[in-house]
């Protein structure tokens, strides 16, 4: 049962977040949806990945969302002589102590930002899988939790690229969602030459919230319901991916943890307290996408993952929302909709 101190952290989550909404956006221009599925990321505790050409203002993005944030943050530029203790930090013998000293590396910050991830090699790149699935690393022995709230967000160019070595799927898997931001529209790039044409705007860019809020935000978005059927609906779309002729890798099982978590933070963002399937929908791509292999076949036909994800979104059955005998559930402190049976192919959402 929701209670008013519940309702009273939606209201905060939602006023911070378009706080954090408007800092990015006076930075990234004509690309809301790209800022809301970032924030999103953020308040479902994953990682995000930003793929995409170069100069579309990946590092950009990365960068206004952490300065937008008060709290630690550490860049690392993947190169290919990058070590995994330059990332993940080295133990150092101290001559006066007479032993050895943890020197931490760029992980142990709340918010990293990976620049171009897939020019490291995969020996480097695995440095950061503990990271990020465990939040803490291990270094001789010794285990070292890392700071929370904890996010990486990473950056890089298409394999196609020159110089880029492709992300292993395991590191693949540990990030929530995958986004790409595109070419501006011309109106939107004309208003960037005037806003970026002097200066930078990330040099004016000041902290709009803090880092304990963010973590009171998270624990907001953990009490945000999920209807049974709801859940069902994210089990059968990743289970879809599994069986699908045109795939040969499907989504894990941590994947639909991820859709559901996500799906719960954009329901907060969107000022309601419990997840509805439309989130479920809305987030599939960008969660499942960058996780799934197709096959040989379905390469040579210009097959891609997210149009299998599209495809097995529209042969999925969308449970359907019955109203309660009080009314349907739309504004906080209601009640949560009921989800029953519904002929596949129908949608009433």
């Amino acid at each position: 049962m929701t209670t008013y101190d519940d309702r009273a952290s939606l209201t905060d989550l939602t006023t911070t977040a378009e706080r954090v909404r408007r800092s990015v956006e006076g930075v990234i221009e004509g690309k809301p949806e790209v800022v809301r599925l970032s924030l999103t990321v953020l308040l479902a505790e994953g990682h995000l990945l930003i793929e995409d050409v170069p100069g579309v203002g990946k590092t950009m993005l990365a960068k206004a969302l952490a300065r937008s944030i008060d709290c630690s943050v550490r860049r690392i530029q993947f190169t290919p002589d990058l070590l995994p203790s330059d990332i993940t930090g080295v133990s150092i013998w101290d001559q006066q102590r007479r032993d050895f000293e943890f020197k931490p590396g760029a992980i142990f910050a709340q918010i990293v930002i990976g620049d171009e991830i897939n020019r490291a090699s995969p020996k480097t790149q695995s440095a950061l899988l503990e990271s990020m699935e465990e939040r803490q690393v291990t270094i001789d022995g010794h285990t070292y939790e890392l700071p929370s709230p904890f996010m990486v967000v990473a950056t890089q160019n298409p394999v196609e690229m020159e110089g880029t070595y492709p992300l292993p799927e395991a590191q693949r898997d540990r990030f929530m969602a995958r986004v790409s931001i595109g070419y501006p529209n011309p109106e939107a790039e004309l208003q960037m030459l005037d806003v970026h044409g002097g200066v930078s705007p990330l040099d004016d860019l000041q902290p709009v919230a803090h880092a304990h809020e963010i973590a009171k935000l998270i624990d907001a978005v953990r009490q945000v319901h999920v209807a049974e059927a709801v859940r069902r609906y994210a089990v059968d779309l990743v289970a879809a991916t599994r069986n699908h002729p045109d795939l040969r890798l499907g989504a894990s099982p941590r994947a639909t943890l991820h859709l559901l978590r996500a799906a719960k933070a954009a329901a907060a963002l969107s000022g309601r307290e419990f997840a509805l399937p439309d989130d479920v929908q809305a987030l599939a791509v960008a969660v499942l996408a960058h996780r799934l292999l197709p096959t040989a076949q379905a390469q040579l036909n210009r097959r891609t993952a997210e149009q299998v994800v599209l495809e097995i979104l529209q042969r999925t059955p969308v449970p359907a929302a019955a109203p309660q005998p009080g009314g349907f559930a739309t504004g906080r402190g209601q009640g949560s909709p009921v989800y029953g049976q519904q002929p596949p192919g129908t949608r009433s959402l």
